[in-house]
């Protein structure tokens, strides 16, 4: 097996290349400084080009993907905010391989609470035998991205320390940071044309009220929304399942039903109203996105191939909805066996029917 290959999870560039090879060589637009595609070909590469056999990665329409792109061409940086699994992080992932090549420069929010963590450290060894020099100085992603004109993925900025926050207004303003310990010009990183930071937040977090209004001003606002329709929701389910399933190595028999009555029931109790306009409750534990459609019915394939025959079933797709859907709220249970016996248990069809068969589970 190649290095390629045992990757569990490679990152876009890697995944997408011949998309993005494609895509450059068609491209007739002007690119930005230091990007490598023109922002209609980015647009493209997210949201999908039959003709160019460009695959959809991305479900929005394109107003908000193109608004996202311009604000990064400015000097302003951007900011994704939305609820957990609305695929913030896929789409700043998506967006840094088109325009720089590299996803993989990015900051964890949460991880950082040092100012060497954001901006640098020094090399122990170096810095013993010569004292501070640019040689010594090892730079975070931030500096990397300034140095070599690339964007910047900061997530979970609003988890990040306020003072830490605060560190880079300079950066977004005049495009510049400082190293005090080096003289002269050797201390002053200045951005190269492409660097731009996109950055995520939850708008379940707290944190994202505290950050400072200076830095609010110098960022582009954009709400990232769980998928609208349904049908959307079916295809994004699909098509990662098969990636996944196909990083494991397996190849089970996938039943459509399953995955649709799967995507309907997440749907529903996530916007708290069926398909046909009645209300039901929504779980106050979890968030039911997509990204965790996606996880369950992974899990419900790993089980049939390594626990069954290798046939998707609604009975075991039912044991691993009930420990996604229930978590620490003990309301829920309640909330989702209402679900059940209001809606599941009035549905026709051998799946929906199974699934209600298997009510038992949240007793």
């Amino acid at each position: 097996m190649s290095t390629e290959q045992s990757i569990q999870r490679p990152p876009a560039e890697q995944t997408y290349r011949d998309e993005l090879e494609r895509l450059k060589a068609q491209d007739t637009g002007q690119c930005p400084p230091g990007w490598l595609l023109s922002p209609a070909m980015v647009e493209r590469f997210i949201l999908g080009d039959e003709g160019l056999r460009v695959s959809r990665k991305f479900v929005s329409d394109p107003g908000r993907v193109r608004r996202i792109l311009v604000s990064l061409c400015t000097h302003r940086g951007c900011l994704l905010v939305g609820e957990p699994g609305t695929a913030k992080s896929w789409l700043s992932e998506l967006i840094t391989a088109a325009v720089s090549g590299q996803s993989t420069l990015t900051l964890q929010g949460g991880a950082i609470n040092r100012v060497d963590q954001l901006l640098y450290r020094w090399n122990d060894t170096i810095l013993a035998e010569r004292g501070p020099c640019r040689e010594a100085l090892v730079p975070s992603p931030l500096l990397r991205g300034m140095e070599r004109g690339q964007l910047v993925r900061f997530e979970e900025l609003a988890r990040c320390p306020q003072p830490l926050q605060d560190a880079l207004l300079s950066i977004l303003s005049d495009r510049v940071a400082v190293v005090p310990e080096l003289p002269g010009e050797d201390g002053v990183i200045r951005a190269r044309g492409g660097f731009n930071v996109i950055a995520t937040s939850n708008s379940v977090d707290e944190g994202l009220f505290r950050m400072s209004a200076a830095l609010k001003r110098r960022l582009d606002f954009e709400e990232i929304r769980p998928i609208a329709r349904v049908e959307d929701e079916i295809e994004v389910v699909q098509r990662e399942l098969a990636s996944h399933n196909r990083r494991a190595g397996i190849e089970p028999r996938l039943d459509p039903g399953v995955i649709e009555a799967l995507v309907t029931l997440f749907h529903e109790v996530r916007n708290g109203q069926t398909l046909d306009g009645r209300s039901t409750d929504r779980l106050a534990g979890a968030a039911l996105s997509t990204a965790e459609a996606v996880s369950v019915a992974h899990a419900t394939c790993l089980h049939a191939c390594y626990f069954g025959d290798g046939q998707m079933t609604p009975e075991t797709l039912m044991h691993h909805l009930v420990g996604s859907a229930l978590k620490d709220q003990p309301d829920d249970r309640r909330r989702l066996r209402h679900y059940f016996d209001t809606e599941v248990a009035t549905r026709k069809g051998k799946v929906w029917e199974a699934l209600y068969r298997c009510g038992d589970l949240l007793r």
